[in-house]
């Protein structure tokens, strides 16, 4: 363990107690002594002794200590009394030299078979399995707290103490877990006293993100307004003021706009950023033939030893889940690009649910937001620091399949030209020289009046920009995406010719292709001779 890293632990820990709930270390010694009067019946034999032991472990859901598997186990007793009877015995025995792992090793052997298969299929067996057996534990005392795999691998990491072990059973991992509350009662000054409290405490401290994480959710969010500067975006407190706290609300949001408004850069560059390594970020793009099995989790065709068959793979979706799962004191980030151009219900399937229904950052373990995924018995639950962007281009027809049940579970942010924080984005970007052509984008965006199909300013965003490369990409890119979006109006494409879009000075009729007065698309407008003005043409009337 590193000292240093424990001692800080133990520092925050002592400021956060104050809020440690009461009530729920009430709760927990109402459970102590529900469970000592079941492992009374237990040992005596009595035949009330089921109810006494469903009453004990039936734990309200919200409760750190709640657990669904309570229900396979509660079955299990109900068709096998007997088997279940003797494997409580062996958990419970009066036997003061008997270790817990001992304890926890003689249940499991003795339970029925049923009981296994009923967990087989679930993530971490050794963890679900030790959830509910150490519930039970808690019939012998204080001493012996609940186990939370998730809580508890995230304390690990907060303090330097070595993970689960490795290839470890029940037995192992629940005696790696009380040497590990007994170091916090051993270390603080005053609370936790026991190792009940100090199982608390690792619940209460789920929240908090280590002395090295920096938080821009800080009230002074500078380093956030540092990268809205670097992105040209205005204003400046942008992604401080508004992206973030969105983003903290749902943990999923969508920019949205025309193509060429840096909607995927920008998400990219936040993703990067706010996860602190590119390590915590993944980029996807959907697509019509994108279906669940590539997103999620799907059979994935194999050959093994010469034999055709199939295996279940993760998709990127529980790749990133697993992995922010496994580090809940950092933030994971999934990009969606072009989110809008896939099939959604078909691609997300139960993520309508799972999407909407997270639990808090300080309530991770909370079973409550789990569902059983379509290719898998086990419980998936969408992890509180796994935060997803996704982009939509709104010039594209296929927005309309983004259904209303969809919209609910993301914030919109809209990034146009004509509005922050692209506004005048094209402008700050280029030289005094070409900042003509930014002129004309506006121009063109002005005549085109589509605001869902309007130029982005990203075509133009290139290094060492000069006239040539001007005209080639307005020519090759620009000219044939307006075009597309000409069909069914009464624009021409002519119209949108670079020497027709020149702005002509306040009070002076615009110059077309042709006429006196053109001029390349690089030099600023002749200035007439004031001598050769007629009197009213120089009072600015017609």
């Amino acid at each position: 363990m590193d000292q240093a890293k424990l001692d800080e632990y133990l520092r925050v820990g002592e400021q956060l107690w104050a809020k440690v709930d009461q009530d729920e270390l009430r709760y927990k010694g109402k459970v102590i002594e529900d469970l000592e009067r079941a492992r009374e019946a237990v040992l005596a034999g009595h035949d009330g002794w089921l109810d006494l032991v469903k009453r004990g472990i039936t734990i309200p859901k919200g409760s750190p200590i709640h657990f669904t598997t309570k229900d396979d186990f509660l079955e299990v007793s109900a068709s096998q009394p007997d088997s279940v009877l003797r494997a409580l015995r062996m958990l419970w025995m009066e036997d003061d030299e008997q270790q817990p792992a001992e304890r926890l090793r003689a249940f499991f052997d003795s339970m029925p078979p049923e009981y296994e298969k009923m967990n087989s299929g679930k993530r971490s067996r050794v963890g679900t399995r030790l959830s509910l057996a150490s519930l039970l534990l808690m019939g012998l005392g204080p001493e012996y707290p609940p186990f939370k795999e998730k809580s508890l691998s995230l304390a690990y990491r907060q303090t330097g103490y070595q993970g689960h072990p490795d290839g470890g059973d029940e037995g192992a991992w629940y005696e790696h877990a009380l040497k590990f509350l007994d170091q916090l009662v051993q270390h603080s000054d005053g609370r936790p006293v026991d190792l009940l409290e100090a199982q608390s405490l690792v619940w209460q401290m789920q929240g908090w993100k280590g002395p090295a994480v920096d938080d821009p959710s800080r009230e002074t969010p500078a380093t956030l307004d540092e990268l809205a500067e670097k992105l040209l975006l205005e204003p400046a407190s942008f992604l401080s003021k508004t992206v973030w706290p969105l983003l903290k609300d749902k943990k999923q949001i969508i920019f949205q706009g025309p193509p060429g408004t840096g909607k995927t850069f920008v998400a990219r560059e936040l993703a990067k950023f706010l996860a602190g390594s590119e390590d915590r970020v993944r980029v996807v793009q959907f697509h019509p033939s994108y279906a669940y099995e590539d997103f999620v989790q799907g059979f994935r065709p194999t050959l093994q030893d010469g034999k055709a068959g199939f295996v279940l793979r993760d998709g990127p979706l529980l790749q990133m889940a697993d992995q922010a799962w496994s580090e809940l004191n950092e933030r994971y980030f999934l990009v969606i690009d072009e989110i809008n151009r896939g099939n959604l219900s078909k691609i997300l399937g139960e993520l309508y649910y799972l999407l909407e229904y997270r639990a808090a950052d300080d309530k991770a373990d909370d079973d409550e937001f789990e569902m059983q995924l379509q290719y898998s018995d086990e419980p998936f639950a969408m992890p509180p620091n796994l935060y997803i962007i996704g982009t939509m281009n709104t010039a594209d027809r296929s927005i309309a399949l983004v259904d209303l049940a969809l919209r609910r579970r993301f914030h919109f942010v809209l990034f146009h030209p004509d509005e922050e924080p692209i506004k005048g984005l094209l402008g700050r970007y280029l030289k005094e020289d070409m900042t003509w052509i930014a002129e004309r984008v506006d121009a063109a965006n002005e005549k085109l009046g589509n605001k869902d199909a309007a130029i982005g300013p990203s075509y133009f965003m290139k290094p060492n920009l000069n006239k040539e490369m001007a005209d080639r990409i307005w020519k090759y890119n620009v000219l044939p995406y307006i075009e597309e979006q000409l069909y069914g109006s009464n624009l021409k494409i002519e119209d949108f010719a670079l020497d027709k879009l020149k702005r002509a000075p306040a009070g002076q009729p615009e110059t077309g292709a042709g006429a006196a007065g053109t001029t390349t698309a690089n030099e600023p407008a002749p200035q007439p001779n004031p001598a050769t003005i007629e009197p009213d043409a120089a009072n600015g009337e017609d």
